[in-house]
């Protein structure tokens, strides 16, 4: 879950997304990933659609590898510590960048406060994410993550002053059916755990529009790496109480999925420089097919009929969310 940072926002798709150039942050997250407002240097740029969409599929199929490292290690080490293992290695990977960059990573960031309760935010998703995989499959629990993008359709117009159209609320509706199909509580299908992917979501919506906050006044760059550090040292304070020593596997499955985190995210970083957010926003719901494909391979799992009639759902509900909002 994480999934996804950037100077204006992280993703996470439900887990990255931040749009705009490097240096100016102007990014509009999606449920896990960036989706950018159009920043101002971006007309500098030659638009490259295609490059873009090309960016954002690899970034999109890379952050749910994090996601199927994370159910391996769970079979050995708490959510908990496999939550701190990503964000230790997300920074650790991230560093080479902001040298090579010139960033000034050290300083404290514009708007502290926003930045820290952001990375709170993150830090609750992930592990809530995390929990919910141990016992859910992966797909199953990125469909419900994937709320997010609703819950800051209904609640930015309050809190963030932007617009509010009762389409929203209609599409927010139709969503929030498509959970309860993928959740089925009257059958024999339900897991209770499932319960903690909706967490997730919940807390990357508070993720979501603290990042918006935040965009405009901060580089996305930079701003991933805040999430990095915030995640690794609120963590670390519980580290002690949950602590096992990773063997040589454990290690390499966390430094993968640090990797994994920062390459995808940076990736859809990169997109949101040579296309307009109105055409990557959609492709963000293939990290349903690379997470499906990724299940499959790695555990042998294959959403049943009903989960994908479920996560059809949300995808029009999310998209059409979208779209209004842009009108």
């Amino acid at each position: 879950m994480d999934g996804k940072d950037g100077n204006g926002g992280d993703g996470m798709s439900p887990r990255v997304g931040d749009g705009g150039s490097l240096s100016s942050g102007y990014m509009k997250p999606t449920a896990r990933g960036y989706a950018s407002k159009d920043p101002p240097g971006r007309s500098e740029r030659a638009e490259r659609p295609l490059l873009g969409i090309g960016l954002m599929l690899i970034g999109v199929t890379l952050v749910p590898l994090l996601d199927g490292c994370a159910k391996l290690l769970s079979e050995d080490y708490s959510v908990v510590q496999i939550a701190w293992g990503r964000f230790v290695f997300h920074v650790v990977w991230l560093m080479p960048l902001l040298v090579s960059s010139g960033a000034r990573w050290w300083r404290l960031p514009a708007l502290a406060g926003f930045q820290a309760a952001r990375g709170f935010f993150l830090v609750l998703a992930t592990v809530s994410f995390f929990f919910a995989i141990r016992y859910v499959p992966i797909p199953n629990a990125l469909a419900l993550l994937f709320v997010s993008p609703i819950v800051v359709a209904l609640l930015s117009p309050r809190l963030l002053g932007e617009p509010f159209h009762w389409s929203k609320l209609c599409f927010a509706g139709v969503g929030f059916l498509g959970v309860l199909v993928i959740l089925r509580p009257a059958t024999e299908a339900f897991e209770p755990a499932a319960f903690s992917a909706i967490l997730a979501g919940l807390s990357y919506a508070g993720y979501v529009m603290t990042t918006r906050y935040v965009a405009p006044r901060a580089r996305p760059l930079l701003t991933l790496f805040h999430s990095g550090v915030i995640g690794s040292v609120v963590l670390s304070l519980v580290m002690p109480a949950v602590w096992i020593q990773p063997d040589l596997r454990g290690w390499v499955l966390m430094s993968l999925m640090g990797l994994f985190a920062a390459a995808g995210h940076f990736m859809i970083i990169k997109a949101c420089e040579y296309a307009k957010a109105s055409l990557l926003a959609p492709f963000g719901y293939a990290e349903i097919v690379s997470s499906t494909a990724m299940s499959w391979f790695l555990f042998d799992y294959w959403p049943d009929v009903w989960v994908w009639v479920g996560i059809a759902i949300i995808v029009v509900s999310g998209v059409g969310v979208s779209l209004f909002a842009k009108s």
